[in-house]
């Protein structure tokens, strides 16, 4: 089960977490990921500050695939009319007087908009808890989306964090884990990037999709689709253009793969010999005994010899028996 290492924030303020490098291991700072079982409540009372926000460093890795959008200018008008109501929380830098973000990157971004100062909860965390708390913020804010939380899995994978610690970050079971892997790894590079992060699109859909790509180009079959589309599109109806698309195409190409050629094979005189079809599967050759029932004979009782003779002859031409 996750540890969860502080109470739930108010929801006023939704948060999307922006990209940012991957911390790097060798600064761990002092602190433990078992002593966040502390309350956000018992934190703040002697923890929150007011900082300049030229002081805070983007952190961490990248949760969210929206980045950049209008909401942050709405939370930056509200902050405007209404101050800032829920802090965000940093850990101290190697640096004196700097801070590195941990979570609340999107009211960063909208108090640098509005100018002043930024209500911050400083707090020394390593790398773990801090990844930790990113994610438990992040999820009890505004819950990402499968395919989001797919990617991050796949960067704290590769960043070398800890199963129990990725577990921890998004309250997933081992198993949990591995599903939402096991489907990033089939999906095409710059793919999830065309589409976005598809609230309400699951596991298996996704999974359905990356199966198309065993038959098909699904990145430029994805830019075909989205680029007939406006440009205001939700990203969950991407999905939906684009997973139509994949299977039209995949049938389509099927239909060609599966259809076959059968020419009339004559002889001099123009009178039919047989027939040749040739598939993606098969090569056959088909003689009607009844147009020419001697020669039907006679190459039923060679036919065996004569397939032999033709393989033998191609293996030496070809040089394979060597």
């Amino acid at each position: 089960m996750a540890r969860n290492i502080f109470n739930q924030p108010p929801k006023d303020e939704k948060e999307s977490a922006a990209p940012s490098p991957t911390p790097p291991k060798a600064a761990k700072l002092p602190g433990s990921v078992g002593g966040l079982r502390d309350s956000l409540r018992e934190i703040t009372a002697n923890s929150i500050r007011d900082i300049e926000p030229d002081q805070i460093d983007m952190d961490g890795l990248r949760d969210r695939l929206v980045l950049e959008d209008s909401s942050i200018d709405e939370l930056a008008e509200s902050i405007r009319k209404h101050g800032q109501q829920v802090p965000i929380m940093v850990r101290p830098s190697a640096q004196p007087d700097r801070y590195r973000i941990i979570y609340g990157r999107r009211r960063l971004a909208a108090i640098r908009m509005v100018g002043g100062t930024v209500k911050a909860i400083v707090r020394t965390l390593d790398d773990d808890a801090s990844l930790i708390a990113q994610g438990q913020e992040n999820n009890l804010r505004l819950d990402p989306s499968f395919i989001e939380k797919s990617l991050f899995i796949k960067e704290m994978q590769e960043s070398g964090y800890k199963p129990n610690v990725i577990q921890d970050a998004l309250g997933l079971t081992r198993q949990g884990v591995s599903n939402h892997r096991v489907v990033i790894e089939q999906l095409p590079e710059g793919l999830v990037q065309l589409i976005g992060p598809a609230h309400g699109i699951g596991r298996r859909q996704w999974g359905d999709l990356a199966a198309f790509s065993k038959k098909i180009d699904l990145v430029n079959t994805a830019k075909e689709a989205i680029a007939a589309l406006p440009d205001d599109t939700p990203s969950a109806e991407k999905f939906q253009a684009v997973y139509s698309a994949c299977s039209n195409k995949a049938r389509s190409d099927n239909k060609q793969a599966n259809r076959s050629l059968t020419s009339v094979v004559k002889d001099g005189d123009g009178s039919s010999v047989g027939t040749l079809t040739v598939d993606q599967k098969t090569i056959a050759i088909k003689i009607a005994k009844k147009d020419n029932p001697e020669f039907g004979r006679w190459l039923e009782e060679r036919a065996e010899a004569t397939l032999l003779q033709l393989f033998e002859q191609w293996r030496n031409e070809s040089g394979s028996g060597s």
